[in-house]
């Protein structure tokens, strides 16, 4: 169930001990990754991202998500027709997975790279930017919320504790020793 392990996925990335700049930036870092050609590389591309740029390891883990094969042909065909744009190549009428595959086969690497891999490259890029920005930002501002709430939370409970134990510590009064005959004899 797709929305159910997006729940789980959101709920991960909330509980990610980091600072919410870390979570936002890491997971936005594996949202671009995902964009770029380089199947297979994405975690290994966007782990050295969020180190360089000092983001969270987990969350952009969980950022590559983005990318599945759900997502896949939709960013390839955007990045790949975007990237065509940009470098001012004239869009071929059959973009297939066949014609990509064929032409690796038949005729190498090298033939792929300039109709298919650089402009997925040059697409990818800009667009990877722009999504990775709009979980970026959201992301951040609700995680913020959520550690405020958790830590509002937390020292709510502490001094909930704190005063129930003050006054179970606290003696109890203590009373006149003097017996009442002992009052009435004494006046």
């Amino acid at each position: 169930n797709h929305a159910r392990s997006s729940r789980y996925v959101w709920k991960r990335v909330m509980r990610i001990r980091a600072t919410p700049r870390a979570i936002g930036l890491g997971f936005a870092i594996g949202v671009f990754a995902s964009f770029t050609p380089f199947m297979g590389f994405h975690f290994v591309l966007s782990f050295a991202l969020a180190w360089l740029l000092r983001a969270s390891f987990i969350a952009e883990g969980l950022g590559t998500a983005v990318g599945n094969p759900l997502t896949f042909p939709f960013i390839w065909a955007a990045t790949l027709e975007l990237g065509r744009t940009i470098l001012g190549r004239s869009v071929e009428v059959s973009v297939q997975a066949e014609g990509f595959i064929h032409t690796l086969k038949a005729f190498g690497f090298k033939a792929v790279w300039d109709p298919y891999i650089l402009p997925m490259i040059v697409g990818g890029l800009p667009m990877g930017i722009v999504v990775g920005a709009l979980f970026y930002f959201p992301l951040r501002k609700a995680t913020a919320a959520f550690q405020q709430r958790r830590l509002s939370k937390k020292i709510s409970k502490a001094q909930a504790k704190t005063q129930e134990l003050a006054k179970s510590s606290d003696p109890k009064p203590k009373q006149n020793n003097a017996h009442p005959s002992n009052v009435e004899a004494s006046s």
